[in-house]
């Protein structure tokens, strides 16, 4: 689906915590996360710990939505 989306002419970013199928499906904007039960967060962080986690994946897909991409690419910290 994501390759379709960007067909039609809107950037995708795949959030995932197992690139390899990321790659695989052919997304080309690839932010990886924590881990599969909780792929935007770790609840064993405190409150505020997690909220900043939280906003660096954020800010990391923002980041990879506003980059020209070419090939598929993984935005890592």
């Amino acid at each position: 689906m994501v390759k379709e989306i960007e067909r039609a002419g809107l950037p995708v970013v795949h959030m995932c915590t197992v690139v390899p199928i990321s790659l695989t499906v052919g997304a080309n904007r690839i932010v990886p996360t924590i881990a599969i039960p909780h792929p935007l967060g770790n609840p064993s962080l405190d409150p505020e710990a997690e909220k900043d986690l939280r906003r660096k994946l954020v800010e990391r897909a923002l980041k990879a939505l506003e980059t020209e991409v070419e090939d598929q690419t993984v935005f890592e910290e």
